[in-house]
């Protein structure tokens, strides 16, 4: 993984309004799609940015990135699901995930 993908995902991710959210596999869309109007091979997927949150993310709004169901990290959820509910994220009832319909985010690019 290089430093500008690095740096681009990391970017998205701030960019990311309080009360909304994305996936990993939406992040990895975004950035394909401006590689390739950027006339770039576009690089890494949803693995690779959650390479990028794992390893340099403490410095963004990492909470706001869910996996495909609406979940967030294992390892920091009780976090991470505390303060999506602090950003009035939309949550379901049993508090345990982001009602993705109502949250998701695209950047306008």
């Amino acid at each position: 993984m290089d430093d500008d993908y690095l740096d681009e995902v990391l970017q998205v991710v701030a960019a990311i309004p309080a009360g909304r959210v994305m996936t990993y596999g939406t992040i990895a869309e975004v950035l394909a799609d401006r590689a390739v109007r950027a006339g770039r091979q576009p690089r890494g997927g949803p693995r690779q940015v959650g390479q990028v949150m794992s390893r340099a993310g403490g410095g963004v709004p990492w909470w706001r990135v869910v996996n495909a169901a609406g979940r967030p990290p294992a390892r920091h959820d009780r976090t991470a699901l505390d303060r999506l509910a602090d950003d009035d994220t939309p949550l379901t009832p049993d508090g345990e995930r982001v009602r993705l319909r109502q949250a998701i985010w695209f950047p306008e690019d």
